[in-house]
């Protein structure tokens, strides 16, 4: 994969959880990330790898941070961080991604569960 092609986040049930996922697998996207946007519309995401942590410097909206191990399966979610915090380190995750605020809950997102990228 490479950082400027958009893939689609898929649920293992199906479910397409976000049609327009970016992914940042360069130290330099991975180090900026979000920051500078002023959103991140519904549908959309960013996936960080390799990643195991985050922090939300100068962001400037909560998100939705899945963090998901080499197969897939989520092994730590955290809803709806708010700018100005850091997520302690997840061990076997090998990948973050970066959604709006909700999402993880609106798609009922669990620990566990699988999700790829398409």
């Amino acid at each position: 994969m490479t950082d400027r092609t958009a893939w689609r986040l898929q649920a293992s049930d199906g479910s397409v959880v976000a049609s327009n996922i970016d992914v940042a697998d360069s130290v330099w996207r991975r180090f900026v990330g979000l920051m500078g946007r002023r959103e991140l519309p519904a549908g959309h995401g960013l996936c960080i790898r390799p990643c195991s942590s985050i922090h939300m410097f100068f962001m400037r909206f909560p998100i939705d941070a899945v963090f998901v191990d080499g197969d897939g399966r989520i092994v730590r979610l955290y809803e709806a961080i708010r700018p100005w915090r850091v997520t302690r380190i997840v061990r076997r995750a090998k990948a973050v991604l970066e959604l709006p605020a909700g999402t993880a809950r609106t798609h009922r997102l669990n620990v566990g569960d699988m999700i790829t990228l398409v």
